[in-house]
């Protein structure tokens, strides 16, 4: 059975394939934290701001086959004519929460079989199936990373128990740098400000990393 807490078509917002047209499948459950905000002080990663909790978001809902999530999942692409003859290679992102939990090589396959190319964006504290067109790991504080290697780094920033040199030696082909949404200090204009200045200036002294923003939020989309 996977529990999905909500999907949708949009543009990815963050990172190395900002901009592309995906749909987006949020898993429900974490194995950093629960989700609600009595547990949040204690948790292993303690800054989230995406509600993953049940199947009751947007097509959100549970399915007891592979199949029946791809062809959920599917149905969400737009039919298209294509650039001079050209479709766009339709995109499906895994997230969550995380999505390791559930994810497997059956869905993997399944989405592949529908023509899909397949991301991920996981806490990198699970191992990964097998078929994965796009790993992000995104490292959560001193939490042990099980995958090392990956197509994109993407660290929230800053974070006093992640600091970016942890992570340089690590096998992925980019590594971007994220400003913390809610800043180090709350959720002021002024801490948002600060953390991204921080962010901003890390990137210019140490130029392996990029920066990466929550694009979707500017935009105003999912």
């Amino acid at each position: 059975m996977y529990h999905v807490k909500e999907a949708f078509y949009t543009l990815q917002g963050e990172g190395g394939q900002a901009g592309r047209a995906s749909v987006f499948c949020r898993f429900s459950g974490c194995n950093l934290w629960s989700g609600r905000e009595q547990d949040r002080a204690a948790a292993a990663c303690r800054f989230c701001d995406t509600d993953f909790i049940g199947t009751d978001g947007q097509n959100g809902g549970r399915f007891d086959r592979a199949e029946a999530l791809a062809e959920h999942l599917t149905a969400l692409w737009p039919d298209q004519d294509g650039l001079n003859g050209r479709a766009a290679t339709p995109y499906v992102v895994f997230t969550g929460g995380e999505p390791l939990l559930q994810l497997d090589e059956g869905v993997i396959r399944e989405m592949h079989a529908r023509g899909f190319e397949v991301a991920v964006e996981t806490n990198g504290t699970l191992p990964a199936p097998a078929g994965i067109d796009w790993l992000c790991v995104s490292p959560k504080g001193e939490n042990r990373l099980a995958i090392t290697g990956g197509d994109e780094l993407k660290l929230v920033h800053p974070q006093a128990d992640a600091p970016p040199e942890r992570f340089t030696r690590l096998d992925f082909d980019h590594f971007y740098l994220q400003p913390m949404a809610t800043g180090p200090a709350g959720g002021s204009a002024d801490a948002i400000a600060d953390t991204l200045a921080e962010t901003v200036a890390y990137c210019l002294a140490h130029p392996r990393w990029r920066l990466s923003l929550q694009t979707h939020k500017i935009a105003g989309i999912d």
